[in-house]
């Protein structure tokens, strides 16, 4: 971008940064996910362990966050912390995040908050997670606990992070089923739970879980407007390109698939926040590889970060709700290719907010490196990067970078 091209974003506009709560506070051992990482065998590549230590240093993050000029943070609350135990809810939990949350409004930041990024207590996995139908009803009660200690701090919310992610996973795997490893996890995770059952969300069929999840997303959504607090509540998407090429291709298909009645979902809500990073390319017979020579991230996938513009504007015609980028970033171990990231990306928000699309926000993924899931610690999103030894923190020329976009006003 040129300072010349460059003009003022719209009043309100949020600059931010995103966390989840498992892939940086650590030693989340109630979860799901700690146990999916422990047994064996499993998909996970190592334990996420002590993570990014954010529990006790979320001051030293917020910190950072404001510094760089930043006015919003999206954050994460851990179910398995507020609800470690079935009907047992840990006040001291629920008064660390108050905690967190108004530290977050001391330094300026408005906090849009995630009350679940894929992991659940195990509890309730061993007890069918989302394959159950009062699953929904567990969900909305612990939205309504925590929405009663902490709602009067949210300035945004969604019940779930990606509530399609179920069937972008169902896609890379090219519509196979998770695995016999997976399976095996899963079954030794159900051994250690003394249930007959497990069900972990990311690995969970989309089938049972799906339906439990719209209801899921509908009672929570009513827990939240209950208050306290009055703010708006969205759905995010994981919104990834999707580009036909040739005669007779079957993108539209491969859309439907991807996005299911999630789209139906996000109309009813205040908002959809869009999380894209990539394009998917669909022939005739479905997906296809990046051209030839395609630069790819570390991620594995194809450094495109004009797809944003893209799925805003799908978000735009197929929602029609206010859209706030909630997600957006590149796993990279050379920031100059992050830097290129974020201004390709932030100049696809700007055409969009010229075109009179209502785009309220731009966070990237994410504040810290952290945790990535299956992948563990190879893979770095981070504007800061983290030592995991020490958990000190050093911010990366594309921290500063959008910073400064950020403090500007101009994009």
């Amino acid at each position: 971008m040129t300072d010349r091209a460059r003009r003022p974003v719209p009043d309100g506009f949020l600059w931010g940064s995103a966390i989840s709560a498992h892939q940086t506070e650590g030693n989340n051992v109630n979860s799901d996910a700690w146990l999916c990482e422990t047994v064996v065998p499993t998909v996970y590549a190592e334990p996420s362990g002590d993570a990014c230590d954010s529990w006790d240093r979320f001051d030293t993050d917020f910190d950072i966050a404001a510094d760089l000029g930043f006015n919003c943070h999206r954050i994460g609350v851990e179910w398995s912390r507020i609800e470690p135990e079935p009907g047992r809810f840990s006040r001291a939990a629920l008064d660390h995040y108050r905690r967190a949350f108004e530290a977050l409004h001391a330094r300026g930041l408005a906090p849009i908050v995630t009350f679940n990024h894929f992991t659940v207590p195990r509890w309730f996995a061993a007890r069918g997670g989302f394959e159950v139908a009062d699953g929904a009803d567990l969900f909305a009660r612990y939205v309504e606990r925590t929405t009663a200690a902490l709602g009067d701090l949210i300035a945004y919310a969604t019940p779930f992070n990606e509530a399609n992610i179920q069937r972008l996973l169902i896609l890379l795997r090219g519509g196979t089923a998770i695995g016999a490893t997976a399976e095996e996890m899963l079954l030794e995770c159900a051994r250690a739970s003394g249930s007959d059952r497990f069900s972990s969300l990311l690995f969970a069929p989309l089938a049972r879980c799906e339906p439990v999840m719209l209801d899921a997303q509908t009672k929570a959504m009513a827990a939240m407007k209950a208050g306290p607090g009055s703010y708006p509540v969205g759905v995010t998407l994981t919104m990834q390109d999707v580009q036909g090429v040739g005669d007779g291709h079957a993108a539209e298909a491969v859309t439907t698939a991807m996005y299911g009645p999630w789209i139906e979902a996000a109309r009813a809500a205040d908002f959809v926040g869009v999380q894209t990073y990539t394009r998917v390319l669909v022939g005739p017979a479905g997906q296809i590889a990046p051209p030839a020579g395609a630069e790819l991230t570390a991620a594995g996938y194809e450094f495109y970060p004009q797809a944003l513009g893209a799925t805003i504007r799908f978000a735009h015609e197929r929602i029609g709700r206010p859209i706030l980028v909630t997600e957006s970033g590149i796993a990279t171990n050379d920031d100059a290719r992050r830097v290129a990231y974020i201004d390709a990306a932030v100049a696809e928000v700007r055409r969009c907010i010229d075109d009179g699309i209502p785009v309220r926000s731009y966070v990237c993924w994410s504040l810290l490196d952290n945790f990535e899931w299956t992948r563990g610690y190879k893979e770095r999103f981070g504007l800061v990067h983290v030592d995991y030894e020490t958990f000190a923190r050093t911010l990366k020329p594309s921290a500063h970078h959008l910073g400064a976009i950020a403090r500007s006003g101009l994009i």
